[in-house]
């Protein structure tokens, strides 16, 4: 049986302007690092064009994500009990379980392997994902709040890192943008698809909705949030395709960290390392509301302890992670994830909004007859 989804607690709420950090912060752009030369291969010297398209067509989901859970304040949850009742309502808001699950799957493991690749060889995948582990189990278990404080520091760090694309520009070519639009409007939005893993996390907005203070008047502040992960994905875009050359571009691994190589101060000889290190603190956000949705979902449609699933979570977390140790299972990870968010965003949640409207006409019908 289903617990009754009860109000929220007025010291667990967040200010509404608080919503801005949280889905900047839940889209932490890290996809950027390991999908540029995947989105290039697709719109070339307009990939920046694709991304501008993904990152501005969200502004209409975030519309409807407000619209469907708004006035009362709700989460996916009660909205899921509404539209198709409260045994397959749940039912489907489990199997929201795993989109969350893979979707901080995704993040981490691109992070894993970037430590690898660029700093630590040596180590095992499953003494980085312990470590890592331990540290999402200790601010998970901090709750809501405690998260809401991580991605405003998430959003200072991004900030600053994003700045660092100055150097990309400098040395660039702006020979290499043009000819601008040369790509067909199919080419255009199946790169816009593949990026799609640079705005993935912002789903959990679906869960914590009802944790924002006077959530239906704050909606601005979440789009604010998209809008500059918006303009900063399509600046690092800009950047790496004036610094790398087209053939070159496809054939770099990582070319975000690549381009830092290139940054240079006296005092300090390899900056990437500090720009690579810099990242958890811009990811953590984002894989903690993950995790964090996931057992807020299993405490909301069953009688588990959040502190039990949590574990659980993790435990089950960490098994399959270290099943991921080659690149040939790392990128169909990373082409799955993208394709299923993909539709999850731009077909599942339109769909439930129809059914929203449906029904909210419906019920206007009955009060007026």
């Amino acid at each position: 049986m289903a617990l009754v989804q009860k109000s929220v607690k007025e010291n667990y709420l967040i200010s509404g302007f608080l919503v801005f950090f949280l889905l900047n912060a839940s889209q932490t752009g890290f996809g950027a690092i390991a999908a540029e030369n995947r989105i290039f291969k697709d719109a070339g010297n307009d990939a920046w064009i694709s991304v501008l398209i993904m990152g501005l067509s969200l502004h209409l989901i975030i519309w409807m994500i407000f619209k469907m859970l708004g006035n009362p304040t709700k989460d996916v949850i009660d909205l899921h009990q509404m539209l198709f009742g409260r045994f397959l309502g749940n039912a489907v808001s489990l199997l929201m379980i795993g989109y969350y699950f893979v979707s901080a799957l995704y993040v981490f493991r691109i992070y894993i392997d970037v430590l690898q690749v660029w700093i630590f060889p040596s180590i095992t995948t499953w003494e980085f994902t312990v470590v890592l582990l331990c540290l999402i189990y200790y601010l998970v278990s901090g709750g809501f709040r405690v998260l809401t404080g991580l991605a405003f520091f998430a959003v200072g760090t991004s900030v600053l890192v994003y700045l660092l694309i100055y150097y990309p520009i400098r040395f660039g070519h702006i020979s290499h943008l043009t000819p601008i639009n040369n790509h067909s409007v199919g080419d255009l939005l199946k790169a816009s698809k593949v990026s799609y893993g640079l705005f993935i996390g912002f789903e959990a907005l679906l869960v914590y909705f009802p944790f924002i203070k006077s959530a239906e008047k704050n909606a601005k502040w979440a789009h604010l949030g998209l809008l500059l992960n918006t303009l900063q994905f399509t600046a690092s875009i800009v950047s790496t395709l004036m610094y790398f050359s087209q053939g070159l571009l496809i054939n770099t691994l990582y070319p975000a960290i690549v381009v830092t190589k290139i940054i240079e101060f006296q005092f300090l000889e390899r900056f990437e390392y500090i720009f690579i290190f810099s990242w958890l603190i811009i990811i953590i956000p984002s894989l903690c509301l993950s995790i964090w949705s996931c057992i807020r979902i299993i405490k909301r449609v069953t009688h588990l302890k959040p502190r039990i699933s949590l574990a659980l979570i993790l435990l089950t977390f960490f098994i399959v992670v270290v099943q991921f140790n080659d690149r040939v299972k790392f990128n169909e990870l990373s082409s799955f994830v993208a394709e299923i968010g993909f539709y999850f965003v731009f077909a599942y949640i339109p769909l439930l909004f129809i059914l929203y409207l449906i029904r909210s006409m419906k019920k206007a019908k009955l009060n007026t007859a």
